[in-house]
């Protein structure tokens, strides 16, 4: 769901940048890019807290950033400003819970490394471009808002599918893994 969640801002930011009233060229929409580097950042220092044990919290602490950036990635049309912050917290997001994930993954099976990579990886490009998909419809069909709405509600379902799965492993006995 958190590729779900990236593509869909990333697939379908180009719209409302491109039109009025900013009318951006595509090298200045691409510069935007340059805000979520700065998530990329993150990644380093959710890894250390998955190795710690930490990989749950930090996982859900991502999540609920994760559903919150769509409330300033909402302002897009008002507000630049307010656009890449939400880019930010989006990345951040995003790569947090991309590095975790891998961490507890690859804990569970570590002879099994290259298996889990690939089926992490499946489900990561599946859900890339069903996010691609699902915001060029919603764009359509309810302009940047639905996008939005879109966005915050795949991302509060992953918060929420992490909170059933997270409680369903403490009842099971398992470690820190979901």
């Amino acid at each position: 769901m958190i590729f779900t969640a990236f593509s869909i801002l990333w697939s379908s930011l180009v719209l409302p940048l491109s039109a009025a009233p900013y009318s951006l060229s595509h090298t200045a929409i691409g510069a935007f890019g340059l805000a979520g580097a700065a998530g990329a950042l993150s990644a380093a220092k959710a890894g250390r807290l998955a190795d710690r044990g930490w990989g749950q919290r930090t996982t859900g602490i991502a999540l609920a950033l994760l559903t919150a950036s769509w409330l300033f990635i909402g302002l897009a049309e008002r507000s630049l400003l307010g656009l890449i912050v939400g880019i930010i917290l989006l990345d951040l997001a995003v790569q947090a819970v991309h590095v975790t994930n891998q961490a507890m993954i690859m804990a569970v099976r570590p002879e099994a490394k290259s298996r889990l990579t690939a089926a992490y990886m499946m489900f990561y490009s599946i859900g890339s471009a069903t996010g691609a998909i699902l915001a060029t419809n919603a764009y359509a069909a309810f302009g940047w808002i639905g996008v939005c709405i879109l966005g915050a509600t795949i991302s509060a379902l992953a918060l929420v599918f992490w909170g059933i799965t997270r409680r369903f492993t403490r009842q099971v006995g398992e470690a820190d893994v979901a």
